[in-house]
């Protein structure tokens, strides 16, 4: 094997990716279940002590299978009974003290430095090395943790057979003197004849713990020395997948000429270029590319590198990628392409690099548009930049995905209406919005959350005032009830073409009517009518004077009637609305006002409404007083 260049220099920690792949929805059963017996295996091992052993510097040992991985899918296997705890996410763990072994004198001696000391105690008669400390600490693993090359040297000269003992967790003296960077030791250790590939537990060997550490020069050691540079840790990761997580070049190239293989992947399938896209290490990434890994690699769930880099906001590997021709229209699991998880992630420029390369064909077929996701997070420049870039404005969910709604959404509009969006509303509807493609229109949605900039918007480009719910069918235009209880709202439909005369057509009329069974809870109207549909089972639809009986509007009914009876002509009141304005005293002038016969007035603005419609009232050569009568604004009829 040729030589490999040696290098002191050592990168930071890499950075935390934003999401990790969980390994239960990702492997077959049989996967699953020799990474089981590997476990029960090294929890066996590492339960025969009740003292704290000394573990290699890498991740916290966790109650759990999903806990015990980092952030790049290898765990490393702590004492039993360490109270040590590091972030998820995190590469490396807080530092660890060594066991505590009650000082004896040799191992004393090798924590200070002390190398006449342990001579002497080596030496001496009766001292036998190859017994191990209750955790199966042995004098070796100590000079190898405390990086004390001179005691090593000794030790081994007295009893080298202790060379490549393991500890409780699998650690060799190599492997913890890797771990702990002390390139001393480590030279020490492989010129005394250490085996290079002895494994812990986890299955990672000194040269995976070294490029981890990104210890260029103990990785060229333990190459020098006939390291198998394709072994895996017990989640599948190699040596230069960790080289590749710490961007170290200089590693990833010692490697690659040791014969590493880039297109390994780990359990969640992996491959190291996967693994640079990431976490944004561009200096492995090209390095990777410049020697043909997969530029299109994808991970168990479909994920693509591009996907992944996109996901995590890496600006400049995802610029890399597609001017290498990554391919961004590979869906993932879920059927979102890369330009699908940008807009969701509200990354501007990833989405402007992604929008020339992303196939509208493609979107149409994942049955959703980054309009939707875009909408759904209140991405405003993201919406306006896919706009621009000629995005169907009017695109739909498909019924699938339409289903994980309650409410079956299915418009862009919709979803930017129900976030009180009103910039984003706005935005929509110049465009060329339709308000009326959804069930639940969002008109309705707008009246619910008492959004009149909304509801305004959507009545001037087109929404249906009268337009019904199928699920739950009224006689009367469905938005009424959710704006009865605030009058300028109601006011403001029944002034832009809002039924009023089916308010009051009743199948009973003045024959009593059948008693109602209506929640008395605080619950919303809608609510209400829910239950009152449920239980009268009326399949003709709710009335309006059933409506205005539910216990949370009852207390407005007399200026509700008062209101619509502005908007119609001779209508008769049945029973209930009767005994409603007969409820309370105050209520009796507008029973009046609905009796026989109608003022001219009311029958000629009716008249001229349906003539000339409300659009064009302004046009008409009418006074201005005249004008505001016919619009129903507030006013004497005097000024006419």
């Amino acid at each position: 094997m040729a030589a490999a260049s040696i290098s002191r220099s050592s990168s930071a920690a890499p950075d935390a990716a934003l999401e990790d792949y969980s390994i239960y929805s990702n492997l077959s059963d049989d996967q699953l279940l020799q990474l089981a017996i590997e476990r029960s295996l090294t929890e066996t091992h590492c339960s025969t002590t009740d003292t704290t052993t000394q573990p290699s510097q890498s991740h916290s040992r966790q109650n759990s299978l999903a806990q015990s991985t980092n952030q790049h899918g290898c765990s490393s296997h702590n004492p039993p009974d360490a109270q040590i705890t590091a972030h998820y996410s995190s590469p490396n763990p807080p530092a660890v003290k060594p066991p505590d072994l009650e000082e004896e004198p040799l191992f004393k001696a090798i924590r200070e430095g002390d190398a006449v000391r342990v001579k002497e105690l080596a030496m001496r008669p009766g001292t036998n090395l190859m017994m191990p400390s209750k955790p199966g600490w042995l004098a070796v693993h100590q000079a190898a943790w405390f990086g004390q090359d001179t005691c090593l040297r000794m030790l081994l000269s007295a009893q080298p057979g202790m060379i490549n003992k393991r500890a409780v967790c699998g650690e060799t003296p190599l492997l913890v003197a890797t771990s702990r960077d002390h390139l001393g030791c480590v030279q020490v250790l492989l010129e005394n004849g250490a085996a290079p590939d002895i494994a812990n537990y986890d299955k990672e060997t000194p040269l995976y713990k070294a490029s981890e550490k990104s210890n260029a020069a103990i990785v060229a050691g333990l190459l020098n020395h006939g390291a198998e540079v394709n072994t895996r840790c017990i989640l599948g990761w190699t040596a230069l997948q960790q080289a590749v997580l710490q961007n170290n070049v200089e590693i990833c190239e010692m490697l690659l000429k040791a014969g590493a293989n880039h297109n390994l992947r780990n359990m969640y399938g992996i491959s190291p270029l996967f693994t640079a896209a990431q976490y944004g290490k561009l200096a492995t990434l090209r390095f990777l590319l410049k020697h043909g890994a997969d530029i299109n690699t994808q991970a168990d769930d479909g994920a693509t590198a591009l996907y992944e880099a996109a996901k995590n906001g890496h600006e400049e590997i995802v610029e890399l990628l597609l001017s290498q021709n990554a391919d961004a229209n590979k869906p993932g699991r879920t059927g979102l392409l890369p330009l699908h998880i940008a807009a969701q992630r509200s990354s501007d420029i990833i989405v402007s690099m992604l929008i020339p390369a992303t196939s509208k064909t493609r979107i149409r077929r994942t049955g959703i548009s980054p309009l939707h996701l875009a909408a759904e997070r209140n991405c405003d420049d993201i919406l306006e930049m896919l706009i621009e870039a000629g995005f169907d404005v009017n695109a739909q969910l498909s019924e699938e995905r339409s289903r994980l709604y309650a409410d079956r959404r299915s418009s862009i509009l919709y979803f930017s209406v129900i976030n009180n969006n009103v910039d984003a509303v706005r935005l929509l509807l110049a465009a060329g919005a339709d308000p009326n493609l959804d069930v639940f229109k969002p008109l309705m949605v707008a009246a619910r959350h008492g959004c009149i900039q909304t509801i305004t918007l959507l009545v001037e480009h087109g929404a249906n005032i009268n337009a019904a719910i199928p699920t739950h069918p009224t006689t009367f235009p469905a938005v009424y009830m959710f704006s009865m209880k605030y009058l300028p709202m109601f006011k403001y439909l029944l002034d832009h073409g809002g039924d009023a005369r089916s308010c009051f057509d009743c199948v009973y009329g003045s024959q009593p009517h059948p008693p109602i069974k209506t929640t008395r809870s605080d619950r919303s109207g809608l609510r209400d009518t829910d239950q009152m549909v449920l239980e009268t089972g009326l399949r003709r639809g709710i009335q309006f004077c059933e409506m205005i009986s539910v216990s949370c509007i009852s207390r407005w009914a007399g200026p509700i009637i008062d209101v619509l009876l502005d908007y119609v002509g001779h209508v008769t009141l049945c029973s209930r609305l009767i005994e409603h304005l007969d409820s309370y005293s105050e209520w009796s002038s507008i029973k009046e006002k609905a009796a026989p016969p109608r003022p001219l007035m009311q029958l000629c603005r009716l008249q001229i409404l349906q003539l000339v419609g409300r659009r064009q009232l302004k046009r008409l050569p009418l006074p201005g007083g005249l004008i505001r009568f016919l619009q129903h604004l507030e006013m004497s009829l005097d000024e006419c």
